[in-house]
């Protein structure tokens, strides 16, 4: 494997098609497409500050880099690559890339981040940014932190643990999606998804769950969450708080300490296909 340590690159193309390359305390500069056509690259305490600097690339491992904010549309087209102790600060980043692993990474400026990937592993993730992972399959996140509307639109094989998401319009348009022990805040939750379950989570959202095909919640807390379920189909909801407002549910059951206010309306559903207990 060549190293390079110490040194400044610039230009364009400055490593094109290399590779088994490491380098250390590098910096690349000026110049679009630093490694491009790249394969078996390490790069360690590095920073990126001009675009493009991975795309069609594969085999990458950064660790302790610093991508700018003009390493705009970093990493595209690559296919295994994994980021640990990273700060990425460049919008547009990982997009329709296979086998992208985050460790430790702070996505200060990650609006249309993560799009179109398959195979994506989140571990202790900060991200800030609008449309985050939209049409993403395979995902797995734990410890993930999010900041930003419009989240996991159209994703594909979502597993979450352990995340705090402050989110309008999340999980919009997605299918196969499980969240575990987290907490969501944002309006109309899950419209449009199919096959979602929620495991101990709690979840603020105006009129969320509704358009919805077999969405589960189990042991979870709604709060201040209005017109919930509305033509939703294959409910299975147990909440363990008071719902502010249920509206024509088309089918399944819904349980909660209390439903403030339930509307059932017969020219739009059959109220007694929905089973509502309260405690």
């Amino acid at each position: 494997m060549r190293e390079f340590e110490n040194e400044r690159f610039t230009g364009e193309r400055a490593m094109f098609a290399v590779k088994d390359v490491k380098v250390t305390d590098c910096i690349f500069a000026d110049g679009e497409s630093p490694f491009k056509e790249s394969h078996g690259i390490e790069a360690v305490n590095s920073s990126f500050q001009w675009k493009y600097p991975f795309w069609y690339s594969s085999d990458i491992k950064a660790t302790d880099c610093t991508f700018f904010e003009m390493a705009r549309a970093g990493i595209w087209y690559t296919k295994n690559i994994t980021l640990e102790n990273c700060l990425y600060e460049a919008p547009k980043g990982f997009r329709r890339c296979d086998g992208v692993t985050l460790k430790n990474v702070d996505l200060a400026n990650a609006s249309e981040t993560l799009w179109f990937n398959r195979n994506v592993r989140l571990e202790n993730v900060v991200a800030k940014g609008t449309y985050f992972a939209m049409g993403s399959e395979n995902i797995y996140a734990e410890n993930f932190r999010l900041l930003g509307d419009y989240s996991y639109d159209g994703c594909k094989n979502v597993e979450i643990h352990n995340a705090k998401m402050l989110t309008k319009d999340a999980f919009w348009n997605c299918e196969n999606v499980v969240v575990y022990d987290s907490y969501i805040c944002g309006e109309y939750f899950g419209w449009n998804a199919k096959n979602v379950k929620l495991v101990n989570c709690t979840i603020e959202s105006l009129q969320g769950f509704c358009y919805m095909d077999n969405v589960v919640l189990e042991n979870c807390k709604l709060l201040n969450t209005t017109l919930s379920f509305e033509y939703s189909t294959n409910i299975d909801a147990e909440v363990t708080t008071a719902i502010d407002s249920v509206k024509n549910p088309y089918d399944g059951s819904i349980r909660a300490k209390e439903i403030k206010e339930l509307i059932l309306e017969d020219a739009f559903v059959d109220k007694n296909k929905t089973t509502i207990t309260t405690l």
